[in-house]
């Protein structure tokens, strides 16, 4: 259990209330293990001898006792779910926190849908835990240890039927538990595999629909849901079998207390009274541990999760700043790539770029085009460090990147990556999100050089428009040019636009051209594109092919010594003039 010992540390901040909630919760263990005497004392002293005023006396105590074991559940519950709901806002919090120091090479380990199951699923499986240590998992031993104490003190040659029941319940315990983790373990990945296909379900409805498989999508998440009730209905088999035995070890216990409590009634060692409290004792000092064997299933359940939550808060980013990263002041822009491999996981897979080498001035157009899967999303992805080369190296300003702190060096990048990602609030909000400060003019003129001003004033709230989620009420295009907004507003010393004009018309596209030189003629500027006309006019083109330099050159130069450019080029202009 060193993952749930380890999660419980996060409680630390909660341990006033926590000590608090025990105390009580020893309270109402003292409150309800007097009942029984009190029971012994009525029948004894009350019924046998017909003395009402005992009786009346004893009844009241034990109305006293119920009353203040209430209130002190009460307190123990307030303060139980004060500290266990703490708990768990501290730990969602770290876990958030944790996955936002993810570079992309760690994000590239988990579904969406995994994510979501260890914020949500998994640390309630702790918290249940949290909550349930500090009322149930406390109570049980506490009432365990008093109920086996007063057993004795009641009868101690009857307790002598525990030596023979508490090895056999607690081997079954133990059983239980060996073979319940393994099962609640299988459980939560069952639950992350259903809200996978969930995710992806919900995200590409809309394809779903366009391409008529809500037939084949309604099939796998019932492969999903059935994997997931089957896992679940082993658990439940196993519980509908472990407790019967436990309440068949109850009865049995409680049949031998009457039969050898009998005898010694009749030769007067023992008390009536004494029989049922200690068969009282006997039945608490039982429930205990059927209780414990319970939560057992719980805890192998919590355990499970927290070795999750636990593999999130141990990632280690692959990005990391080093303590000594120095800031990047006074950019020009200049971005040297020298010699530079790459290679996703550092596992040794096939290289992804291999020995690339290029500069790119301040005030000019890079432009890099390739096949699918040649390497250009991933160059430009090393410039901000959202992965780092496995060989060579990338300078801005003759800096390696990698030795710069992360803030200043992505403050001086402005990207707009393939997929147009928006968020919940308003467009301006959307504009700005990299420039939180940015004054209304500056988002207006941000909006006029991605040629969405002219679409965001024909909305009804204009720049006060609500965005739904990931931009769901507006087109491709329209998304496109915000993002395309966002980049321009942060006034970066390197602008990246990794295909991000790629559901714009060919007239819109010039229009965003001619301001972003216009914009942009201090900045290092990369264009990622999938249309020869997007690069004609650039400063100097790249051609990859196979994650390697293929070509370098402007359009002129490379349409003279680059097939594979005139290739291009031929197959999507036809051979037009160039403009």
């Amino acid at each position: 259990m060193s993952s749930l010992r380890r999660s419980f540390g996060y409680l630390r901040p909660y341990a006033r209330e926590s000590v608090f909630a025990v105390i009580l919760l020893g309270l109402v263990v003292t409150a309800e293990l007097s009942i029984p005497r009190l029971v012994q004392v009525i029948i004894d002293e009350g019924v046998a001898k017909q003395d009402m005023d005992v009786i009346l006396r004893t009844s009241l105590l034990m109305i006293g006792a119920s009353l203040l074991s209430a209130l002190f559940m009460i307190g123990n519950t307030i303060l139980a779910i004060r500290a266990s709901r703490g708990f768990e806002a501290d730990l969602r919090g770290a876990l958030f926190k944790k996955i936002q120091t993810f570079s992309f090479g760690n994000l590239d380990n988990y579904t969406v849908g995994q994510m979501l199951t260890r914020l949500t699923s998994d640390l309630n499986q702790v918290r249940l835990i949290i909550t349930m240590s500090l009322r149930m998992f406390t109570r049980m031993p506490l009432t365990f240890i008093g109920s086996i104490t007063l057993m004795w003190v009641t009868n101690p040659r009857l307790s002598l039927i525990m030596v023979v029941l508490l090895p056999i319940t607690l081997l079954l315990v133990t059983a239980f538990v060996k073979i319940a983790q393994p099962l609640f373990t299988k459980v939560q990945e069952r639950v992350d595999y259903l809200n996978q296909v969930l995710q992806e379900n919900l995200t590409g409805i809309r394809v779903v629909k366009a391409f008529v498989r809500m037939d084949h999508e309604a099939g796998r998440f019932e492969g999903a849901n059935e994997e997931l009730f089957r896992t679940s209905l082993k658990v439940n088999r196993l519980l509908s079998v472990f407790m019967p035995f436990i309440m068949v070890l109850l009865n049995l216990g409680t049949v031998a207390v009457l039969y050898y409590g009998g005898i010694q009634v009749f030769t007067g060692v023992a008390s009536v009274g004494q029989i049922m409290a200690f068969i009282n004792y006997l039945s608490s000092a039982m429930f205990s541990v059927i209780a414990l064997g319970a939560m057992a299933g719980q805890i192998s359940a919590a355990e499970a999760s927290a070795k999750r939550i636990n593999q999130v808060l141990d990632e280690v980013p692959e990005v990391m700043e080093k303590p000594d990263a120095m800031t990047l002041d006074n950019v020009t822009g200049r971005v040297v790539f020298d010699d530079v491999s790459f290679t996703y996981g550092n596992d040794g897979g096939a290289p992804v770029l291999t020995n690339i080498n290029f500069v790119a001035e301040p005030g000019t157009t890079l432009a890099i085009l390739g096949a699918t899967g040649s390497g250009k999303s991933s160059l430009v992805n090393l410039i901000p460090r959202f992965y780092d080369a496995t060989g060579g190296r990338v300078t801005i300003d003759g800096l390696d990147v990698r030795g710069v702190s992360l803030e200043s060096l992505r403050s001086q990048v402005g990207i707009s990556l393939q997929e147009s990602i928006l968020f919940s609030g308003t467009v301006r909000d959307n504009i700005r999100y990299g420039r939180p400060d940015a004054s209304e003019e500056e988002v207006v003129e941000a909006a006029k050089a991605a040629q969405a001003h002219e679409f965001i004033t024909g909305f009804p709230d204009g720049y006060d428009t609500v965005v739904g989620q990931r931009g769901v009420n507006l087109s491709g295009g329209q998304k496109q040019r915000i993002a395309i907004a966002r980049a321009i507003l942060m006034k970066p010393k390197v602008l990246i636009l990794d295909d991000s004009t790629s559901s714009v018309d060919v007239e819109t596209e010039a229009k965003i051209e001619e301001e972003l030189r216009r914009l942009m003629k201090d900045s290092t500027n990369f264009v990622i594109a999938q249309r020869i006309s997007t690069v004609l006019k650039a400063d100097k083109i790249l051609v990859l092919e196979n994650g390697s330099v293929a070509a370098e050159g402007d359009h002129a130069t490379l349409m003279e010594t680059s097939p594979i450019y005139r290739d291009i080029y031929e197959s999507q202009l036809g051979g037009g003039v160039a403009q």
